[in-house]
């Protein structure tokens, strides 16, 4: 075995780490791999193969990406020995490392070439299988620069089935929890299992009940056991030009400061960055006030600001204080709490995490930590009033969203003007009487990781700050232009684009300049290759749904689908998502692999819009003198008395359906070969005006127990709408009554056992608070909604099929839209409805058991 530890432990002390002091190994049948994030002084990823008895390593600044195009920076560490590969801890301060250790992934990982000759020739070529990283990777030696000390490589992933644009997806955002202990994570336990495993977090929310902070603080519906987290990657805002529409939404101050978040575990208080970045030793003052709230176990999310004179937070003051260490006039606005007492809130309603953060904060009262107040308002007159006292703008929040580690569109920001970061990659000498600087040279990044000048600005800045900033930036000059382009007539001073300022814009001109800039400070909380132009939706989406928009999406070129052209290919049927029509047939021409298996052999009815989904739509079972290629007529004599019915078994069907602009494609519960006997059964959840998101899921989840109480076997999807659908194959032996008579009792039960949850009788008025579980779909000639079909609502969602285990993470039963369920069924390992097609029960024994 030719690895080697000595470097590892001359580094630890390991009567003060926790830290595995390990030992050589001999290597086991299978390589493993680990990426463990790494809170230090600066947030990273630490690669690690196992390689000749150790585990080979390497620091990845920016975390891994499944882009090809994108080449991370990956530093080549120390060995560290086959146990760290369980380790998740601390690291004390003092020590080589301090910070956060979690374990991200783990895996096996299979060499492509010889591992050794590949490391020796600073090329290494392997297949990862991991919980999340999987596919081939390469890691490629760089040259070696005089100053740095340790191996420069790149990490790349290779183009294969597993490769997605970084546009479209980044890994290390979307999954940012421990593989070891994911937050909130839970299988299906006996209700003993769930009582042992819960009586730890019972011990520690009663040990802060102690405390007077937490006592007299009841946990909302939805809290979960947990384990508090090490790190926590917080939730982001979505930039929209207009206020939304409709109501649910509640309103705080956009602060003009940084986003950190507090970890509190007994006496140990740790403030971190959005980054993930420690700064507890930069704000002490800060992080005592926060450990005498009396609170014994949470996770805080909030903003932290100075105060001018009007009590307007000031950006320069905050960075000032900064610079001088005078941290002591900094005040932090916190408005959520996705962990307390030993308990997972993220799923409970943001308005009842936020009761009960208020509840906590007004028990012991405090000068540098305050509750952010919201307002529920008028959107456009709380922004013209911020606008008015001098504030950057608001942030909206879906009063009913949970809380997700990303940006998400339940949380919406509306700025007064246009302002965000960018990276300076150089800077001009100062003329006349100025001193310092002229004006700094900025840029953003794109997809791939270049970056491109976008203009000057050299207006915002007092004498102090142009002092500051020479001095600065003396310090990481280079002879080297970071951009991408060389910027046409600018005499400059290159810089490493090591700086990240904010700045304050009317526009953005056509060659991709900033037009009026003004200088509001540097930020030190936000990576500087973590900047892009920062596009602003239209207006904010009706539900947490996460959306893409036709206009942030590369369309193939020409108006032609299948072999056929597109009238009126550019008209816009869907202004939330700026989707054309020709958007609408590309979709169903590539959905047809997965769509068809539900339409074949069934009568359907068509939705169609010809304004699109905002104007008239109409209902279509029959074919009247609509004569559309692919689309063919049912015998008569299967519904006597009614014209013929419509099936679509082909693409062609699809795509000629889509061109007469139909939106939706609904289905009935039997085929044409018994079509008295239905070989499904369907329960519609509809919520009532009041039902929260998490109150569907988790209504969603009691049907699926009953139905398996009863012994029978049950599918999900999102509908696509507001509802999810649990759908029961069967057997086709009994009739529509029996069938729809049985899901009536069902739903009956359901109502009758929780009638705070469930109503059993239609209409709006009933379903005020509750949730009505639609029966009457399985009545002979009643239809739903297939399995991906498009739905002619803002936002073009899709009824996408699910696995069950996925429904705890589902934000939004419009998730999915015509635009981005490519982009999940992409990622897909294996059909989340495998089974349904050879799934064979009947009724007749849950009709016993039942009664």
């Amino acid at each position: 075995m030719a690895g080697s530890l000595s470097q590892y432990w001359k580094k630890r002390d390991f009567g003060i780490t926790s830290e595995p002091k390990g030992a050589l190994a001999r290597p086991g049948k299978k390589l493993a791999f680990v990426v463990q994030k790494h809170a230090a002084s600066r947030l990273h990823y630490d690669l690690r193969l196992e390689l000749d008895g150790t585990m080979v390593s390497w620091a990845v600044p920016k975390g891994p990406s499944l882009d090809p195009q994108v080449k991370r920076m990956a530093v080549h560490v120390e060995d560290h020995p086959i146990s760290y590969n369980k380790f998740e801890g601390v690291i004390p301060k003092g020590q080589y490392g301090a910070g956060t250790v979690e374990v991200w992934d783990r895996g096996a990982w299979f060499p492509l070439e010889d591992p050794v000759g590949g490391m020796r020739d600073g090329r290494l070529k392997f297949e990862m299988k991991g919980e999340k990283l999987r596919g081939r990777w390469m890691l490629v030696r760089i040259g070696k620069r005089k100053d740095e000390r340790q191996e420069p490589w790149l990490l790349i992933k290779e183009r294969d089935g597993e490769a997605r644009a970084a546009a479209e997806y980044d890994i290390v955002e979307a999954l940012p929890d421990s593989v070891l202990s994911p937050p909130g994570a839970k299988a299906r336990k006996s209700s003993d299992e769930a009582k042992a495993k819960a009586a730890p977090a019972k011990k520690a929310a009663k040990k802060a009940a102690k405390k007077p902070a937490a006592k007299d603080a009841p946990l909302p519906a939805g809290a979960v056991a947990a384990k508090l987290p090490l790190s926590l990657f917080p939730q982001l805002a979505t930039l929209v030009e207009e206020p939304p529409r409709g109501q649910g939404w509640i309103y705080e101050v956009k602060f003009d400061g940084y986003r950190v978040l507090a970890r509190i575990d007994g006496d140990d208080v740790r403030l971190f960055t959005r980054n993930g970045n420690n700064w507890t030793s930069r704000m002490t003052a800060l992080a005592e006030e926060v450990a005498r709230l009396g609170i014994d176990s949470a996770w805080l999310d909030g903003e932290m600001v100075v105060l001018d004179a009007k009590g307007n937070p000031d950006f320069q003051s905050l960075q000032g204080a900064f610079d001088s260490s005078k941290t002591a006039d900094i005040v932090y606005f916190v408005f959520d709490m996705p962990y307390f007492a030993g308990f997972d809130l993220r799923r409970v309603p943001l308005i009842e995490r936020r009761a009960l953060l208020a509840r906590l904060l007004a028990k012991n009262s405090s000068e540098h930590v305050r509750f952010s107040e919201h307002f529920e308002a008028d959107a456009a007159q709380l922004l013209e009033s911020a606008c008015k006292k001098g504030l950057e703008g608001v942030i909206g929040k879906r009063a009913d969203s949970i809380y997700a580690s990303k940006r998400s569109p339940a949380w919406i920001k509306l700025k007064c003007t246009r302002r965000q970061e960018f990276v300076v990659g150089g800077f001009t000498d100062p003329k006349g009487s100025r001193s310092g600087i002229g004006a700094l040279l900025l840029g953003i990044h794109d997809a791939q990781g270049k970056l491109h000048y976008a203009g000057n600005v050299g207006t915002g800045f007092d004498d102090r700050t142009l002092v500051a900033l020479a001095r600065k930036l003396a310090a990481i000059s280079t002879d080297k232009m970071p951009y991408a382009e060389k910027p046409k007539g600018v005499k400059a001073r290159w810089v490493k684009p090591k700086l990240v300022a904010e700045v304050a814009f009317t526009e953005w001109t056509s060659d991709g300049r900033i037009r009026h800039p003004v200088f509001h400070g540097l930020r030190t909380d936000k990576d500087p290759a973590a900047i892009t132009r920062e596009a602003a939706l239209h207006e904010a989406p009706e539900a947490p749904s996460g959306k893409k928009t036709a206009a942030t999406l590369a369309k193939p070129a020409g108006d032609s689908v299948a072999g056929r052209k597109v009238s009126n290919a550019d008209r816009v049927i869907d202004p939330a998502s700026k989707a054309t029509k020709l958007d609408l047939v590309r979709y169903y021409d590539r959905i047809a692999p997965h769509i068809l298996p539900h339409l074949v052999g069934r009568p359907l009815a068509l939705v169609r819009g010809p304004q699109g989904v905002t104007g008239e739509l109409f209902f279509q079972k029959h074919g009247d003198k609509l004569q559309i290629p692919g689309i063919r007529e049912l015998d008569p004599k299967l519904w006597p008395g009614h014209p013929a019915m419509l099936e679509i078994a082909t693409r062609e069907g699809l795509v000629g359906a889509a061109q007469m602009n139909t939106i939706e494609l609904h289905t009935w519960n039997s085929t044409v070969k018994a079509i008295d006997k239905p070989d499904r059964m369907i329960f519609d959840l509809d919520p009532g005006e009041g039902i929260s998101w998490p109150q569907l899921l988790e209504a969603t989840a009691l049907t699926r127990k009953m139905l398996d109480m009863l012994g029978l076997e049950s599918f999900v999807k999102t509908s696509g709408g507001k509802g999810l659908h649990v759908v029961v194959p069967l057997t086709p032996r009994l009739g529509y009554d029996e069938v729809k008579d049985f899901s009536q009792a069902v739903v009956v039960h359901l109502a009758r056992t929780l009638p705070s949850l469930f109503v059993a009788k239609s209409g709006p008025r009933n379903r005020v608070g509750r949730i009505f579980v639609d029966y009457l779909r399985n009545g002979y000639g009643a239809t739903t909604a297939s399995a991906f079909s498009a739905r002619a609502r803002p936002g073009l969602g899709v009824s996408v099929t699910l696995k069950w285990s996925e429904l705890e993470g589902l934000e939004s039963a419009s998730q999915w839209n015509i635009l981005t369920v490519h982009d999940r069924l992409a990622k897909l390992r294996e059909d989340p409805w495998k089974g349904y097609w050879t799934t064979r029960q009947g009724l007749t024994a849950a009709m016993k058991k039942l009664g």
